[in-house]
């Protein structure tokens, strides 16, 4: 209890009296941060970062050394003065060290491989000791977003000279979307303790995560698009059906398909039957994917409405499945059409597998609307039922209402609606709701 006592003592005692004199002064942390807390937390930062900040030993040291000269100039002793001297010397000698320990190092980062949401991000550092001395004792800090369960603290014990030293950790990314951050904090007391020093490295940082993609088997979203513009499509599809050169694909017998199409010889061998998939003969149409981020999305809890943002407990956040749902599109029809591009309200549109899927990681609703809708025929995903009326003929559409209904099931806008799609239950699988056939 003495000891506790003693430490608040002469902590308050210290960072009162310095910290009128420098509070004033006092800039930003390393980390970019505004300040929050306490005003001694704030100090403190300032200290640790600007010159160094006295652990509890250097405290307890410098309130020694002053009480011993105190003591020798009221008594008058020789001893007490050589005690006070010795101490402040240490505490010059910590400090000279202390500030000298993370000079010369050098910091690199690997560039992070994009990842999809639920799998492991992992994030390499490589800190290098090009100096004729050690250096030990020291904390890495890597100051990650909150997205990504905040920072990642590691104790390194020695780095030996002309040597380097490879930090790797990883991180689940739970949270789809683009995170960066440029600057490694490194900290040390070494080799008394007594100070802490730190230092920010820049080390430019930029992790994305994609949105989870379901691999669909068919898709009859995207596999009649444009049938509406081109009335001879079914008269062409059947003169292929007898044409063997045509055929893409065998895949298991599924019910409903057309006998026709059966592959006789593969099913023989199998010992099950197998039909044949035909190349589309819309193959070269252009596939554009829109998704309605200029607006705000609202919520879905099961049962009963919901508009209330952030997402509670029971509830279904409509945009993140209008999101995985248009990668999920992207993906199946990247494998049948040559040119697949994505729309958003901000980034108008894009093509390229790496540039659409950042964008689905980075898009957000309620977004500026910076680039007017594609006026060819598209697939649209939106939560308003009033903007189906205003789609291209040919388009198609997936609507999050925010009432639930039973998926394929029109949404009441009328029936002089140039276009089909489906309406998605957010209570149900996805995935299988995308392969399922579209309505008028």
């Amino acid at each position: 209890m003495k000891g506790v006592k003693l430490k608040r003592t002469f902590k308050g005692v210290f960072k009162s009296i310095l910290g009128r004199i420098f509070m004033r002064r006092s800039g930003l942390p390393p980390s970019g941060r505004r300040h929050s807390g306490p005003w001694h937390q704030r100090f403190t930062d300032w200290l640790e970062t600007r010159w160094v900040n006295p652990d509890y030993k250097g405290w307890l040291l410098g309130g020694m050394a002053l009480f011993f000269f105190l003591a020798a100039s009221n008594t008058m002793a020789g001893w007490l003065y050589v005690m006070s001297g010795i101490s402040v010397a240490l505490l010059a000698i910590a400090l000279y060290l202390t500030r000298r320990s993370l000079q010369g190092l050098r910091l690199a980062r690997r560039p992070l491989a994009p990842v999809s949401l639920g799998q492991d991000l992992r994030l390499d550092l490589t800190l290098s000791n090009p100096t004729r001395q050690a250096k030990s004792l020291m904390q890495i800090q890597d100051l990650l977003p909150e997205a990504l369960k905040g920072s990642e603290i590691t104790a390194i014990a020695l780095i030996p000279p002309h040597q380097d030293h490879t930090l790797s950790y990883h991180r689940r990314a739970q949270v789809r979307g683009v995170y960066r951050w440029d600057s490694v904090l490194l900290r040390s007391a070494a080799p008394l303790g007594l100070f802490w020093y730190r230092r920010s490295f820049p080390a430019q940082a930029k992790a994305v995560v994609y949105p989870q993609i379901f691999p669909l088997d068919r898709c009859p979203l995207i596999d009649a698009l444009g049938s509406e513009q081109n009335p001879n499509l079914q008269k062409l599809q059947r003169s292929q059906a007898a044409t063997e050169g045509l055929t893409r694909a065998l895949r298991p017998y599924r019910w409903g398909d057309p006998i026709r199409m059966v592959h006789w010889r593969t099913s023989a061998r199998y010992g099950e039957l197998r039909v044949r998939e035909l190349e589309m003969l819309q193959a070269g149409q252009e596939v554009v994917l829109a998704i309605d981020s200029g607006t705000d999305w609202g919520t879905i809890a099961p049962l009963e409405p919901a508009i209330a943002i952030p997402i509670g407990p029971g509830q279904i956040n409509s945009f993140e499945q209008a999101v995985t749902a248009l990668a999920s599109l992207y993906r199946y029809a990247s494998r049948y059409h040559e040119r697949v591009r994505l729309w958003t309200a901000a980034s108008g549109l894009v093509n390229g597998e790496r540039r659409i899927l950042e964008t689905l990681a980075a898009v957000e609703p309620g977004e500026e609307i910076r680039a007017e809708r594609p006026r060819q025929p598209i697939i649209w995903l939106t939560q308003n039922p009033d903007s189906l009326a205003q789609l291209p003929p040919g388009s198609r559409w997936l609507l999050w209402p925010l009432v639930n209904v039973t998926a394929n099931v029109s949404p009441g806008i009328g029936p002089q609606l140039p276009t089909s799609g489906l309406t998605i239950d957010p209570t149900r699988s996805l995935q299988s709701q995308l392969q399922a056939a579209i309505t008028r």
